[in-house]
């Protein structure tokens, strides 16, 4: 699938993208305070409600990040394979984060508290460094160069980063061991394919500019890696 290079509006592919998202946020909400499971015959004991809605409240702010990924920062052309797969995967969060919480009884800790900073601060990472990005991309100076400033001075791809921490605080706040699967996954996904197939496309787009830049600056996690 050709995900970099080519530009388009793609209108057709990003609709269907949004009402896939919507269909999955949808059951989220069924499964998490709509008796889902118990119409579905699967037997589980509802947990903690605050739980319960903290995650769907995570599902609706992934959600509204994503349209504004899609429809404001996209400019690449979106393969119809890419508007049926993200919507899946991201299916993976909404309805499995709701299925792996609804029976957790936890009292809310510290624990909870630092889930919930990561989930925010990994969004902030995620959305604020592409909106960055956007506005010193638009600038007709800075047209065809590489963008190494801002947040993207700590890691060439801190908006992975910011991903990474905001699935980590999804998985806190279920207390589900399980979780933590849906968390490496999306580490190995990240290392071991989407990372190097990008790296592949800047380093053909920027050459030079792009090989300095990865000499100074960590791939993935600052300082570390």
């Amino acid at each position: 699938m050709q995900m970099y290079g080519d530009n388009s509006v793609s209108i057709p592919q990003k609709i269907t993208l949004l009402l896939l998202e919507t269909l999955f946020i949808l059951v989220s909400w069924y499964l998490l305070f709509g008796n889902g499971f118990e119409k579905l015959g699967i037997v589980k004991e509802p947990g903690d409600l605050w739980r319960r809605s903290l995650i769907f409240i995570f599902n609706l702010v992934v959600f509204i990040r994503m349209l504004i990924t899609i429809f404001y920062l996209l400019k690449r052309k979106m393969p119809w394979e890419e508007a049926f797969s993200i919507p899946f995967a991201f299916a993976l969060y909404y309805i499995g984060f709701s299925w792996l919480v609804f029976e957790t009884k936890h009292p809310f800790d510290f624990l909870d508290a630092f889930g919930i900073f990561l989930f925010f601060f990994g969004s902030y990472l995620n959305t604020g460094s592409e909106l960055m990005r956007d506005k010193w991309k638009k600038k007709p100076e800075n047209r065809g160069r590489i963008y190494t400033k801002g947040l993207f001075g700590f890691s060439m791809h801190i908006n992975y980063f910011g991903d990474l921490l905001w699935v980590i605080g999804y998985a806190i706040i279920t207390r589900n061991w399980y979780s933590a699967l849906i968390v490496v996954l999306l580490f190995a996904f990240f290392v071991f394919f989407n990372i190097p197939k990008l790296d592949a496309y800047l380093e053909q787009k920027y050459k030079d500019d792009f090989v300095e830049y990865k000499k100074h600056t960590k791939k993935f996690i600052p300082y570390i890696f």
